[in-house]
């Protein structure tokens, strides 16, 4: 008897389960109902993979601005090498930064001062140590980087 009560148990939970399932596909083919499905058509399908932009391969899209020719960069007038200095050179010889001989330090700028300009020039154009090329004044001619240096020597003599 036993036996049978079990059987019977697992007979009506499996009813019950049967009967949840159809409830929950009775209830969302109702929700889907309300809905309209997606047109599935070859049209309808291409309307909405479209890309966003395509590619011109004909005449250019802005034939005025392609025609138009590029504005001439304005001249602009030489720096003192005081501006120089306070622009590019100040970063570091006014700290002492990386080894830099720091504006005025006149025992630091004695044996730089000897080596002569050919060669002051020549370490800040190419760089030197840890010093970049041209400074950090990458804009600069060399008749500002040489004024320049003559402004840190005439403070630091």
């Amino acid at each position: 008897m036993a036996d049978n009560k079990g059987l019977r148990l697992s007979f009506v939970m499996l009813l019950v389960m049967a009967l949840i399932i159809v409830l929950v596909l009775q209830g969302m083919s109702s929700l889907l109902a309300g809905r309209r499905l997606a047109d599935l058509s070859d049209d309808a399908v291409l309307a909405r993979i479209q890309p966003v932009g395509s590619l011109n391969t004909g005449a250019p899209i802005m034939a005025e601005a392609a025609t138009a020719a590029p504005a001439a960069p304005a001249a602009s007038a030489a720096r003192t090498g005081e501006q120089v200095y306070n622009a590019s050179c100040q970063a570091c010889h006014a700290t002492g930064a990386a080894g830099a001989p720091k504006l005025g330090d006149k025992a630091a700028w004695a044996p730089r001062i000897q080596q002569g300009m050919d060669t002051l020039m020549t370490h800040a154009l190419k760089g030197f140590n840890a010093m970049p090329a041209r400074g950090t004044c990458g804009n600069c001619s060399d008749q500002e980087i040489r004024e320049a240096i003559e402004f840190m020597i005439d403070r630091s003599k």
